[in-house]
């Protein structure tokens, strides 16, 4: 699926990708399937060089986790072949686990919100108003920096791993050091910083490569459905005298990963709000969930809880992406 100059990857292209190996006049080492293996997956997906985990992750399947001995081991076609679907499909099961968002970032996007005076200010207002943490009316120059962060290759602002020639537009527009700036200084400064940053990636543009993950509530579901693994994670967390909400809450925290929430430190706004939700259904239940005596009460009260996560989840899906 491609949508101006962003392309998402999600396994679905590999379904029905060719598995016929080129004519052959012998067999193949497993060295040699691979690199075929690797070739076949990323011209269909149009050239993308696969994720390092993802490769690596379907080494393992093929290999079954022996990698050395495979590479070395001698493979006539009918194996090869099969060596081939079980590389292609481990390859679109991880795309399908977690999709692949390939970003051109070509300084479009920049020109367009600094064409649009309206559309600039309130971007520049915005990010001034999520920096000003303290509601000072006022921040130091070096939290330009953060403000591109936010901004990210979303809104066509490469990390600075991927731009280290950032770091040099910065300093150039002195946008470093602890001076103070009011939300018109601010927007002032960030505004030719941008409009640079948008003639480098017009001259020379840079692919951005990131792992999607979506949180809509089918893997909490499945935790749910399997009341031994929750139990396990439930053990996992008993602590004396801690209350029972307040386990509720830091199991929600701790092992958010393993159930499938969003990070609480996510700064996506939608998030915030889900676990700002929570939270007054947590307070709410605060008495019932202290007072329940017996296990079966409590985990009664655990999944009624989990279970309004895994329904907002569901009508709210959340995003995260993470660059490679």
């Amino acid at each position: 699926m491609s949508n101006a100059g962003l392309t998402i990857f999600d396994g679905a292209l590999l379904r029905s990708i060719d598995l016929n190996l080129p004519e052959l006049e012998h067999g193949v080492t497993g060295a040699q399937l691979l690199e075929i293996s690797e070739s076949k997956v990323s011209e269909s997906l149009s050239g993308l060089s696969l994720p390092p985990h993802i490769k690596e992750a379907a080494i393992s399947r093929v290999s079954a986790g022996d990698d050395v001995s495979f590479r070395r081991a001698e493979l006539n076609r009918e194996q090869a072949s099969e060596k081939l679907g079980v590389f292609v499909s481990a390859v679109a099961d991880a795309l399908t686990d977690t999709p692949v968002v390939v970003s051109i970032l070509d300084g479009s996007t920049l020109k367009l919100i600094l064409e649009d005076e309206d559309d600039f200010a309130m971007l520049a207002e915005n990010l001034f108003t999520d920096l000003d943490e303290e509601d000072k009316g006022k921040l130091p120059k070096s939290q330009i920096r953060k403000a591109l962060s936010l901004m990210g290759a979303e809104m066509g602002v490469p990390p600075l791993s991927d731009f280290p020639i950032l770091d040099n537009i910065i300093k150039k527009h002195d946008a470093d050091g602890d001076e103070e700036l009011g939300q018109a200084q601010f927007a002032e400064l960030l505004q030719p910083i941008l409009q640079e940053i948008a003639d480098v990636l017009h001259e020379k543009p840079i692919t951005i490569v990131q792992n999607v993950e979506i949180f809509n509530g089918s893997k909490l579901r499945k935790i749910l459905a399997d009341e031994k693994t929750l139990k396990c994670l439930v053990e996992k967390m008993v602590k004396d005298n801690q209350g029972r909400a307040d386990l509720i809450k830091n199991l929600m925290i701790e092992n958010g990963k393993e159930l499938g929430l969003p990070p609480l430190s996510s700064e996506n706004e939608s998030v915030a709000l889900l676990y700002e939700t929570i939270q007054s259904q947590l307070n709410k239940r605060d008495k019932e969930t202290s007072d329940a005596s017996t296990e079966e009460e409590f985990m009664d009260a655990l999944k009624d809880i989990l279970g309004r996560f895994a329904e907002l989840l569901e009508s709210t899906p959340v995003y995260s992406a993470t660059t490679l």
